[in-house]
């Protein structure tokens, strides 16, 4: 909500996955910004993707070091697409932040190019 810029089209019509955190994160943000009419399409959007439980085995490894310093909402975040990734399942990265960026590369992530 605070970005002004937008994923490509084409993310969508990939599978989408992410940790239960990002609902958390979503629905924080819209309540901080006074944004309740914003809420029928969060609860649409949420409905697209597949969430990830904060499962036991993603929470150790979001407790480890990571190549780059992160803040422990990203930690969970990369150990849920680096839980993935170990599971077999094709996993890119979606940010516009630039250190998760940079983490998720050194992790050896492909990156998703957003404008």
């Amino acid at each position: 909500m605070a970005e002004d810029r937008r994923p490509p089209a084409s993310l969508w019509d990939s599978p989408l996955v992410s940790s239960r955190l990002l609902e958390v994160e979503a629905w924080t943000a819209l309540h901080a910004r006074g944004k309740t009419r914003l809420a029928e399409p969060l609860r649409a959007l949420l409905l697209r993707l597949s969430i990830l439980e904060m499962e036991e085995p993603v929470l150790a490894r979001a407790i480890e070091p990571f190549a780059v310093p992160v803040r422990a909402l990203d930690a969970i975040h990369l150990a849920s697409a680096e839980y993935l990734r170990r599971i077999g399942e094709d996993v890119s990265i979606a940010t516009y932040d630039a250190r998760m960026r940079a983490t998720a590369q050194k992790m050896e992530f492909e990156i998703v190019p957003l404008d």
